[in-house]
């Protein structure tokens, strides 16, 4: 009787830890298709504005065209890498790989372009079984899983601004890619 009870929860417990497993494997396969889409696009869109405009801002106190891409890049960083990867902030202040300074069209996309394969790659070696794990963002708690859609909400957000800029340029936007 005890050998069949045990039996009964094994079964119960494999039939509902499966289809879990597979729901998450398919968000991580479907988030990298949508990170993959959002990261054409962006591309695309910090191709399409000239290097002369890339200092451009809304306002005065807007970041640049080349600041928000950066600051897209970092924040890349620092949610893939710090915050969900465990290495050591880079400190924005001090470190120089998200900094526009002196950097050219060419070198900001390539920054870009790094980064993203460097959190793709972190993506697709995250272990699931850290998905329900909560981390402090920003003094409340969050999963693992919300900061991957914080970190897509971020970027949308930003490039969102960005597609503006190209408009106050008399710019129009690479047609918008679905699914992003």
């Amino acid at each position: 009787m005890r050998q069949m009870f045990i039996l009964m929860i094994i079964m119960i417990f494999g039939t509902v830890e499966a289809p879990l497993f597979a729901q998450q494997n398919d968000f991580i396969k479907e988030y990298l298709e949508r990170f993959e889409n959002s990261r054409k696009y962006l591309i695309a869109v910090a191709e399409m504005m000239p290097e002369d405009k890339y200092g451009f801002k809304a306002t005065q106190e807007s970041l640049s065209f080349a600041e928000n891409l950066m600051h897209i890049g970092y924040a890349m960083d620092w949610h893939s890498q710090s915050l969900l990867g465990g290495r050591e902030s880079r400190d924005w202040n001090t470190d120089t790989r998200f900094k526009v300074s002196n950097k050219s069209k060419k070198e900001i996309i390539k920054i870009i372009e790094e980064t993203f394969d460097e959190t793709i790659r972190f993506i697709q070696q995250f272990d699931i079984a850290q998905f329900d794990e909560e981390l402090d963002y920003f003094g409340l708690n969050r999963t693992k899983q919300q900061i991957f859609l914080l970190l897509v909400d971020h970027i949308t957000h930003h490039r969102g601004q960005i597609l503006v800029y190209l408009r106050l340029n008399g710019l129009v936007p690479p047609r918008y890619v679905l699914y992003q």
